[in-house]
This record gives C-alpha cells, structure tokens and sequence, in this order.
C-alpha cells in the first residue's frame, strides 16, 4: 500500500512548557496504520521549532498526509497555524484531525478551509479505513467509515456512524520502538512527585458515566473498554525492565471501573517497587472493601484524582454527575481513605449558572465551606479548584441552560488562537456572562489561601521551613475568611515558583 509520496506526518503539537509526557495520542495513532503506511512522528514538545521539522518533511515531496492530535487549549497554538500553512505551502496535503477538540468543536474545525477529515473518537479502525479510501479513489465510500466527520461535495457536514469501542486487549501494540527512532524514550520519563523516572499510560478508552459537563461525554456515549490487567502489567514491566520507571500515571478517564482489574493488577505490580496515580469516581472507589484499599497502597498506588466537582447535592443533580455521589459521600470517602494512606485529589468546579447572581455566589461560598471542611476531615487531601468552562453535552439541560446565558463558543477555527480561550480551557478564564469580576476573585483568592496553608503535595520544593513559612502567614487569612488582595501568599508562590498540579503536572521542574 506505501509508495514514495503517501507517506503521513502524524504531529503532537506543544502542550506544555517543561517535562513532557510519552504522546500515547498520536502513538495510538501510529499503531493503527504500522506496516500499511510508512509515518513519521513530530513532536512539538521536544522539537525547538516543530514547524521547521514538519516542513523539512514534507519539502522531501514524499508526504502526502498532515495529521494533527488537537486538545483544547495550549495545543491549539501549534495545530491551528502548521494546518493552515501546511495547505498554504503544500496545497496536496490532505489534512486530519483527531482529538477532544476536533471531536467537540467539530463544526467549527471541519469549516476550516484548511482541515480536511476529522477522526471522530477511537481511529483504531477508522484512520487506515480513512488512508486507504482516500489512496483507492473511491470517495463516495467515505460514508461507510465510522467515527469519521467530513464535508460533501455540497458542503454539508457529514458525521458517520460511530463505532462500538474495541477489546482493548485485540488492538496492535503500541510502536515505541519507532517513536524512539525519531525520539529518545527516556527524554520522557520524568522525575515527578510519583518518582524519579515517571511513565504515563492509557489503560482504557472511555468512561460509563454521562456527566453533562464533561468533555469526553459527547465522544464514548457512556461507553467503556480497558485492557486487562495482565496486559497493562506486560506493558509497565517491559519499561520497568528496559527504562528502569519507577513511577506511573494512568491517564485513563475512569481507570477504576472495574473493582476486579484493579486488584488484579495490583496483585502483579505489587512487588515492582512502583508509585502510581489514577483517575476515577468517589461512589465506584467507595464500594471497593478497606482490604482492596489497602492493597492498592501497598501496590504503590500513592494518589487518585477524583472529580467531587461540588458538595452541594442540589448542583450534583445539574451536572447530571450520574451514579450515587453526595457531598457526604465525598466526606465519608476523605476520612475512609486518611488512615490507609491513599492521598483523594479532589477536584471542585466553583461558578455553576444559576437564575441569579446571589443564587452564584451563595453557591461560591457553599463550595469553600465544603472545601474547608474536606480539610478538618483529612489534612493530607488534594483540592483542585477550577472555575466553570461549558464543555456541556448538546442536548442536556446544563447545555441549554448555558446558551439561555448568552454563552457561545467561537465561530471561527482563528479565533481559539485568543488567549483568553486558552486560559478558558485551563478553566481559569471562564468568559461566562453569569460570573462577575468579583465572584472570580473570591475564587482566585480563596485558591491561593488555601495552597498557602495547604501546599500541594505533588509540589516536593515546597517543604520544611519553606512550608512552615508559608502556612503561618496564609493561617490568619484560611481561619478568618478574609481572602481579599493575598499579594503576600502570591509573593511566595511566585518567589518560589509555585506549581499548581492542575495546569502544570506533578513536575518538579
């Protein structure tokens, strides 16, 4: 099927600034289409100009494919520029997108007269389908490929049927060894508050839970698939053995699902000597017995990211958050994991819509008091505060309820390139018209209170006398509720370089 001019760049543009992590995205990508189509890889996080290298590839004249992973935010930077030059410098060039950005924002990038097809979801199946088509010809076929979005020959959206999730255990393994070719896999192995040399890894796809707030709802439908235990520990081993890691963050949406899976794997890496961290819910975690907790610690399971979102119930219901979670199933779950041992990273979302700007900012208030309470309960917990960013589910009531404020997303692919989008997606501009100045400032000031008195522990600077510091001069302000111009905390975090573990990780550098 390879010949000399269709051969496909696959790119991963920039997402952070500092200690990057192995892209499973655009490896995911690279397994699909491995011995049918010959590929290069681009990383924009390790390239000092991407742009410089995407064009030496494709000056070559042998190239023929531009595809880009696009999540939202800082990624956008590189992905919106590169695509259009692409078709600017290389008019041929057939361009795909894949991502929680182009699967979400699908009308606004398949518009773009510079993005061709867009893979919508999993691309296991789709994306050498899509190849091959496009190599034979025979467009009219497209119709036929799932989880694929295009525009026809009339200029209407097309949006395939999507695909059932595949048994992870079935799909081709991941080419390392061709990402090695072109970048070293140690330069992404980091050392993070986990451990000196820290591998990142999707377990599973998906998630069972249709939050309406929640960015991989519209793409997996409430879909889950993971692969088994065994092969997840025949994947840590191999970099145990060849990389010598000694850490793991599980970047699945859900990695706790399945209560079985778990302790099955925590049976095998239990004697690795490995640290990891995962994603899951409050009310599934909760249901696994105190014997399966402790197993999981001393399995290395060190930290869990866990979305609370809020402990107000009334506002649980509005998220459409499914399953049983409360607030006092969040309190009971803090104080159930304090003795074993397990640090809960929980995550709040502060500035829901409401019918009036009280009912907002009493909502503020109810979450602060709840966070506040979260830490007389268990000092060792994580708090996360982001402020509210629609990415609701077309269709649901928090969507409709969000259009009725007059929020809107751009129109046009450009106009993402606005930093305030960028900050939007970090959730730390929210550019909601139910949110005054004055509600975000009692967000802002109250977060940096509360990582005054309570460092983030994934911040390992952050300790000793430094920590002792910081704690006696934040005391005064977390006990009496005056967060008001805390210039004096944001000296010290800028001083001494601050990480806040939901924008920039857990690295140390």
């Amino acid at each position: 099927m390879s010949n000399l001019k269709n051969k496909v760049l696959i790119f991963n543009p920039r997402s952070a600034n500092q200690k990057h992590r192995i892209p499973n995205s655009i490896l995911q990508v690279g397994a699909a289409i491995y011995g049918i189509f010959d590929f290069a890889f681009v990383d924009g996080n390790l390239e000092e100009n991407p742009w410089l290298k995407i064009q030496s590839y494709f000056n070559t004249g042998e190239y023929k494919y531009f595809c880009s992973t696009v999540m939202p935010g800082p990624q956008l930077r590189q992905a919106i520029p590169f695509t259009r030059k692409i078709k600017e410098e290389f008019p041929n060039t057939i361009t795909i997108w894949g991502g929680y950005f182009a699967s979400n924002q699908y009308k606004v990038s398949i518009e773009a007269p510079y993005v061709d097809y867009i893979v919508n979801g999993p691309g296991d199946v789709t994306f050498p389908q899509l190849l091959k088509t496009l190599e034979s010809g025979h467009i009219e076929e497209l119709a036929n490929i799932k989880n694929l979005i295009y525009l026809d020959t009339n200029g209407n959206i097309i949006r395939t049927k999507k695909e059932a999730l595949l048994d992870q255990d079935t799909l081709p393994q991941l080419p390392y060894t061709h990402l090695n070719s072109f970048y070293n896999l140690e330069n992404y192995l980091s050392r993070t508050f986990l451990g000196e040399k820290t591998f990142s890894y999707h377990s599973s796809l998906g998630c069972p839970f249709t939050c309406s707030f929640c960015a991989v709802v519209p793409i997996y439908q409430g879909r889950w698939k993971a692969k088994s235990a065994q092969t997840v520990y025949n994947d840590v081993k191999y970099f145990k053995d060849n990389f010598n890691i000694d850490a793991i963050e599980f970047h699945d949406n859900n990695f706790f699902t399945s209560k079985k899976r778990v302790v099955e794997f925590s049976k095998l890496i239990k004697d690795d000597g490995i640290t990891w961290w995962g994603e899951g819910r409050i009310d599934t975690i909760n249901k696994y017995e105190d014997e399966d907790l402790k197993l999981m610690k001393a399995a290395g399971c060190k930290m869990i990211f866990l979305g609370a979102e809020t402990g107000n119930d009334d506002i649980l219901k509005q998220m459409n958050k499914g399953g049983t979670q409360t607030g006092q199933g969040i309190k009971d779950f803090a104080a159930r994991l304090y003795p074993i041992g397990i640090i809960p990273e929980f995550s709040f979302v502060l500035g829901m819509p409401a019918d009036t700007p009280e009912q907002v900012m009493a909502q503020i208030e109810w979450d602060i008091n709840f966070i506040k309470e979260i830490k007389e309960i268990n000092p060792d917990a994580e708090i996360i505060i982001y402020l509210y960013s629609p990415v609701a589910t077309e269709g649901s009531e928090l969507y409709e309820q969000i259009q009725k404020a007059g929020f809107s997303f751009p129109k046009v692919l450009d106009d993402w390139l606005d930093p305030t989008w960028e900050n939007f997606d970090l959730r730390k501009n929210p550019l909601t018209p139910w949110l005054t100045p004055k509600m975000v400032d009692r967000i802002m000031n109250f977060e940096t209170v509360l990582n005054g008195y309570y460092p983030t522990a994934s911040d390992f600077r952050i300790k000793g006398v430094k920590k002792t510091l910081l704690r006696s001069i934040s005391k005064i302000r977390y006990k009496s509720g005056v967060y008001k111009y805390p210039y004096e905390i944001k000296a010290l975090h800028k001083i001494w370089k601050y990480r806040q573990p939901e924008i920039q990780g857990f690295y140390s550098e």
